[in-house]
C-alpha cells in the first residue's frame, strides 16, 4: 500500500455539484492528491488540482474536464487503484456514491477509502431503515408513512391519514439528500400537486409529521481516544422558506450558527443523540446527524455518512468551533481508511 491519495469527486448523482465544492476544499488542504472526476456518464477523468481549484461557482456550474477520460467507467479505475494501492478520499455525496454501492465495490477490491462501509452507508441512506435502527436505541422519531407517486390512490390515502392528525407534513426522498426534492404539505388541497411532482420523481418518499422547534445538526468524528461529538450547528430558516438546496448551499433564506445558540444541556443532549445514531448505524470515521429540539424533547431526523466538506459546510464549521484543524481531520480520516484495510 502506498501513501498516495486519490481524491474522488463528482459522481452520477444529483449532489455532484456539492461534491465538486467539497473536493475543492479538500484538494486545497491535502498534499498533492491525484484528483479524479467521476462524470455523469460513468467515465473517470484525472484532472490537475489547479483545474479543480479554479472551477468557478461549483454549486451552480457543472465541472467539465478539459482532457479526455482516462477510464471509460469507474470500475476500471478501481481495478487499477487496487493494483497500485492508493487511499481514496471520497469527496462524494448522494445516490450510488453514498448508498453503499460504491463502498461495496471498494471493499471487494480491498481499496482503503474514507467514510463508512457499505452496510452502514446503505442503512443510513435509507431514511426509513435509519429511523428504525436509531429509534430502537431509544431515539424519538416523528410519525411517518412511505408514499410513492406511482401508486396515487394509496399515497393519497396515506397523506390524508397523516393530515388528519398533524397540521403539516414534510416530504423528502427515502433514499436521496433531503435538500433534493424537499416539500411541505399544509392542507389537503396541496396533496394532488405534491403527488404529481412525486410521480415525476419515480421514487418513494417519506412523509413525516412536521415537528416545530429548533433545528440542529451535529457532527461525530473518530478520534484516537474514541468518538467525539462536535459542537452543534443551528439552522434558522426565514419564514416562508425551507432548508433546501438554495438555502443550504447558496445562502438564501437561512442562517447557520455554529456553535448553536441553545442551552448547554440541550447541546449536550443533541451531541449524545449524534453519538447514539453514529454507533447504532455503525458509521465509521465521521458522520452528521440532523435533529429537531421540540418542546417535549429531541426528535431524530437522519444521519449523513458523507456530509459536505465545502468551506461553508457544517463539519468544517464545527471542527473550527472545536479548534480542530481541518488538515488534522483529513489526515485522521486517511489514517483510519488505511487501518481498516490492514485490520
Amino acid at each position: 500500500m502506498t501513501s498516495e491519495v486519490v481524491l474522488l469527486f463528482g459522481g452520477p448523482t444529483r449532489e455532484r455539484l456539492v461534491s465538486v465544492a467539497s473536493a475543492q476544499n479538500v484538494a486545497a488542504l491535502l498534499d498533492s492528491p491525484r484528483c479524479c472526476f467521476w462524470a455523469v456518464d460513468g467515465a473517470v477523468f484525472e484532472v490537475p488540482r489547479d483545474e479543480l481549484l479554479r472551477h468557478p461557482r461549483p454549486f451552480e456550474q457543472e465541472f467539465e474536464p478539459r482532457r479526455p477520460a482516462r477510464w471509460r467507467e469507474l470500475k476500471l479505475a478501481l481495478d487499477e487503484f487496487a493494483a497500485d494501492g492508493p487511499t481514496l478520499f471520497l469527496a462524494l455525496h448522494g445516490g450510488i456514491a453514498e448508498n453503499g454501492t460504491l463502498q461495496g465495490w471498494l471493499e471487494e477490491r480491498r481499496i482503503p477509502f474514507t467514510g463508512s462501509g457499505s452496510a452502514a452507508s446503505r442503512d443510513a441512506f435509507d431514511k426509513v431503515r435509519a429511523r428504525e435502527i436509531v429509534s430502537a436505541q431509544g431515539a424519538r422519531v416523528a410519525e411517518a408513512r412511505v408514499v410513492d407517486g406511482r401508486d396515487v390512490p394509496r399515497a393519497h390515502a396515506s397523506l390524508l391519514d397523516l393530515l388528519d392528525r398533524h397540521p403539516r407534513l414534510v416530504l423528502k426522498p427515502v433514499a436521496d439528500g433531503s435538500s433534493m426534492g424537499l416539500q411541505f404539505l399544509n392542507d389537503r388541497s396541496e396533496i394532488e400537486p405534491a403527488l404529481h411532482r412525486l410521480k415525476d420523481e419515480a421514487q418513494p418518499y417519506l412523509a413525516e409529521a412536521f415537528v416545530g422547534g429548533t433545528e440542529l445538526t451535529v457532527g461525530v468524528i473518530d478520534q484516537d481516544d474514541g468518538l467525539r461529538a462536535l459542537p452543534c450547528s443551528e439552522i434558522r430558516v426565514q419564514a416562508g422558506t425551507s432548508f433546501g438546496y438554495t438555502a443550504k448551499y447558496l445562502g438564501q433564506g437561512a442562517r447557520e450558527i455554529t456553535p448553536a445558540e441553545v442551552a448547554p444541556e440541550v447541546a449536550a443532549q443533541a451531541q449524545e443523540l449524534g453519538l447514539r445514531a453514529h454507533r447504532a448505524l455503525r458509521c465509521f470515521g465521521y458522520s452528521r446527524t440532523d435533529l429537531i429540539v421540540a418542546k417535549d424533547g429531541l426528535v431524530y431526523l437522519e444521519t449523513n455518512t458523507l456530509p459536505g466538506l465545502t468551506r461553508a459546510s457544517f463539519i468544517p464549521q464545527q471542527l473550527e468551533a472545536a479548534r480542530i484543524p481541518m488538515q488534522s481531520f483529513l489526515a485522521r480520516q486517511l489514517a483510519l481508511a488505511r487501518r481498516r484495510v490492514q485490520a
